[in-house]
């Protein structure tokens, strides 16, 4: 069974219920989420040895995080406990032509906190297959840039493979300060996960002929994206996911995968969205299975934007669709009949 590393910020996400306003809003659902604790959750779904590395603190609400990760089967016995927050995110679910709205109170939160020594990354990595991180956590501060980076050399000096999601956030830090860390974390990088904006935001190359706010996006321009992406850095393998957003219900949503020879593209689906929060994070654990499979590179994208396409529906950061959901979609049977 591979084994997969994953490491990042875990934070509580409060949500008025329904569709409501903040300014609505009397009392919020409680849950938990966070980039890399999604995709373990996504991995260990699938029944890949899936553990998530981060900090939180030995308070209930700590434990609250932690047990909202081991219900789902990922191991958290390498989360360093200490420090006094647990971040928070809130969430305000968008609809029709309103979009969803996203506010951080992660300030002074154990991870952003967090220090090198926190983290023995030889013993962490110890049979270790592959190691996931995103764009999201170095954001948290220089301190966590490093521990990012001391954790790349270490998965690297084993011959771990090593992933990224750029995941851009404009609310976390500036794209000169997301270029400079992150040009030096990609160096270590063998696949690397964009969308639309993050690479244009990051590292300034963008597609051609491309309107991602009129949802228009152009194939031809993407290939050049990606193949920039893979010469700058050496990435191995480029996904790039492709949203055509209509509205906040209605997206249509599909992807492409560039080895270094072939470009990839996958089905394309017309999604009426229950949650789109965590979307990229399944698509990311997704195409971590799929490539650790051994499928193909049209197989793994197919793979990965099925399992995307199917946590669109489910609500919450985590996404619950089994292998066997994901392969049938994947297969083109997309019709949402009623399964007697």
């Amino acid at each position: 069974m591979a084994k997969v590393v994953t490491f990042g910020e875990l934070m509580i996400r409060l949500q008025p219920y329904n569709y409501e306003r903040f300014v609505q809003a009397d009392h919020l659902e409680f849950t938990f989420g966070g980039g890399e604790a999604n995709v373990a959750v996504s991995l260990a779904n699938y029944g890949l040895d899936a553990s998530f590395v981060t900090k939180l603190p030995a308070h209930a609400i700590g434990q609250c995080a932690v047990n909202s990760l081991r219900r789902y089967g990922v191991d958290t016995s390498k989360i360093v406990r200490g420090g006094d927050r647990v971040g928070i995110y809130f969430n305000e679910k968008g609809a029709s032509q309103r979009p969803s709205v996203c506010i951080y109170d992660r300030a002074h939160s154990a991870i952003q906190e967090a220090q090198p020594a926190d983290f023995d990354w030889e013993k962490i990595f110890d049979g270790v297959d592959w190691f996931h991180f995103t764009g999201i956590t170095p954001a948290l501060g220089p301190n966590v840039v490093e521990i990012c980076r001391e954790a790349c050399k270490a998965a690297k000096a084993r011959n771990i493979k090593i992933s990224c999601d750029l995941n851009y956030r404009g609310k976390l830090w500036t794209r000169d300060q997301a270029r400079a860390a992150m040009t030096d974390l990609c160096q270590y990088v063998d696949v690397c996960i964009s969308n639309e904006e993050d690479a244009k935001d990051v590292f300034g190359i963008e597609a051609e002929a491309t309107d991602i706010t009129a949802g228009e996006l152009n194939k031809e321009g993407y290939k050049s994206v990606a193949k920039q992406l893979a010469d700058k850095f050496g990435f191995e393998k480029v996904a790039i996911t492709l949203r055509e957003s209509k509205s906040a219900f209605d997206n249509d949503w599909s992807a492409m995968l560039y080895d270094g020879e072939n470009y990839c593209f996958s089905k394309l689906y017309h999604l009426h969205i229950i949650d789109r929060i965590g979307g990229g994070d399944s698509f990311g654990g997704g195409l971590i299975y799929a490539l650790l499979s051994g499928k193909d590179t049209q197989a793994a994208v197919e793979f990965a934007v099925a399992a995307s396409a199917l946590k669109h529906s489910i609500e919450g950061d985590y996404n619950f669709a089994t292998i066997a959901e994901v392969e049938k979609l994947a297969g083109g049977d997309g019709s949402g009949r009623v399964q007697r």
